[in-house]
């Protein structure tokens, strides 16, 4: 299997399932009403930010994988929409989701040589290292809307 196809896989295995550590987003956000959601605990983001948080980077690499320009900024990356009904909230799960099939098919179609290319600037290092970065905080981040929502159930 190519690097970028198991880079991809990994990224599909935490957000859908079947990786070795036996939890994904898809199944913790399952159960989630949009008032758990929002429900805000003293220092903690919400589950919904999170969630945003998580896929804000996925939207900016697909754009650069799409070969456009970067445009994301780390100080947006908790500013989801606002969510106040079921509606809202199933939106923006659906987004996710979306998204990450997009991002694991546009991954999956990377070359490898690619792979250590410079991602857009010098000092985001190559597509390799933001790839990985992208798998590496989402786990984080799931890991943090698991206890959240042990908090708020």
């Amino acid at each position: 299997m190519s690097t970028t196809k198991q880079i991809a896989k990994h990224y599909k295995e935490v957000i859908f399932g079947g990786n070795w550590t036996y939890s994904n987003l898809k199944e913790h956000l399952a159960d989630v009403t949009w008032q758990q959601a929002i429900k805000k605990l003293d220092g903690f983001n919400t589950i919904a930010s999170l969630t945003y948080h998580i896929n804000y980077y996925v939207t900016g690499a697909i754009d650069v994988l799409n070969g456009k320009p970067l445009v994301i900024k780390d100080k947006f990356s908790f500013d989801h929409p606002k969510i106040s009904s079921p509606e809202d909230w199933e939106q923006l799960v659906k987004k996710v989701f979306n998204d990450a099939k997009i991002f694991i098919k546009l991954v999956e179609d990377l070359p490898d040589e690619k792979l250590y290319e410079i991602f857009v600037d010098e000092k985001w290092g190559n597509y390799y290292r933001n790839l990985q970065g992208i798998i590496e905080h989402a786990h984080y981040h799931l890991g943090q809307i698991v206890l959240v929502k042990k908090m708020v159930l």
